[in-house]
């Protein structure tokens, strides 16, 4: 089993998504890319092909009609054959230090004695044009490094939100909680990020910039 299935969510995006799935492959062997087609128009499908064949025993490439950004997450998920899942976008990407790390903590939490069910990380945003970059993190409201429960976490201030940008699930419980983003609708980021935490029992945060956020 892989440890890590990461879903890329793409519509019409040949233009950026090489950078993505070039920052996900450092992952290697451990990781399984999932580049969903949403119904491209452009050359996104033939450059999702290119590296399923490139790369047979890391990405897969899955095309459907166009539903929108959940109907792609939701095939994501579906599809995903690994431990934990996270979706990146496909106009971010990810900081190579920072994944190895989270890789490292997944791979030894997976054999602890208890299951867990979520690693936070922080996230930067990227606005273009603009050198200043914000990171969105966690530190003194969640224990940093090692796994915990909500009765562990302190108050959330205003403007340090989780969000799907910051978080990996375990995939076994996206499953059972009955996760399923609508399709052909908007801003859905946050149904993901929130509808599974009543079912999230163990965390980990990591006070590492993971997840680099454009904002173009």
């Amino acid at each position: 089993m892989k440890l890590l299935s990461i879903a890329i969510p793409c519509y019409n995006s040949e233009a950026y998504m090489r950078k993505c799935v070039d920052s996900l492959l450092d992952g290697g062997e451990d990781v399984e890319i999932i580049i969903v087609d949403d119904g491209s128009r452009d050359g996104t499908a033939e450059i999702a092909d290119e590296y399923a064949d490139k790369y047979p025993t890391i990405v897969k490439a899955v095309h459907q009609e166009n539903g929108g950004h959940g109907a792609a997450v939701n095939t994501g998920i579906q599809n995903a054959e690994g431990l934990y899942f996270k979706v990146v976008d496909s106009d971010d990407w990810v900081k190579k230090e920072a994944y190895l790390q989270v890789l490292d903590k997944l791979r030894e939490l997976a054999g602890g004695a208890y299951a867990l069910d979520m690693l936070i990380c922080n996230f930067v945003y990227e606005k273009e044009g603009e050198k200043r970059k914000k990171v969105m993190h966690y530190r003194h409201i969640l224990p940093e490094g090692k796994q915990f429960t909500w009765q562990d976490c302190h108050h959330f201030i205003k403007g340090h939100y989780i969000l799907m940008h910051s978080v990996i699930f375990r995939t076994r419980l996206l499953r059972e909680c009955g996760l399923k983003l609508p399709e052909h609708t908007f801003y859905v980021d946050n149904i993901f990020a929130y509808y599974p935490l009543p079912f999230v029992e163990t965390l980990c945060y990591m006070d590492i910039n993971l997840y680099q956020y454009y904002l173009g």
